[in-house]
């Protein structure tokens, strides 16, 4: 009977480290959930900002200026 209690309490610490291990796995599945979403924002921003860019070298290059002038004025040169 003593034996059988003595078992009983070396499964407790094993049953915290599993704990442990379980809960770390699954605060850093989260965090890495938060961080791909938090790429994939910055995806939709860049997406954005090139619509913006072409559109801008468009209207330049309808004006009458050549591809590389227009992308030097958009990206913010003379």
């Amino acid at each position: 009977m003593t034996e059988e209690k003595t078992d009983s309490k070396k499964c407790g610490g094993k049953k915290k480290i599993m704990f442990a291990y379980g809960f770390i796995q699954l605060s850093s599945s989260f965090v890495s959930a938060i961080a791909l979403a938090a790429i994939a924002f910055g995806f939709c921003s860049i997406k954005k900002e090139s619509k913006v860019f072409n559109n801008c070298v468009t209207e330049i290059v309808e004006n009458g200026s050549t591809n590389a002038e227009a992308v030097r004025y958009c990206n913010g040169g003379n």
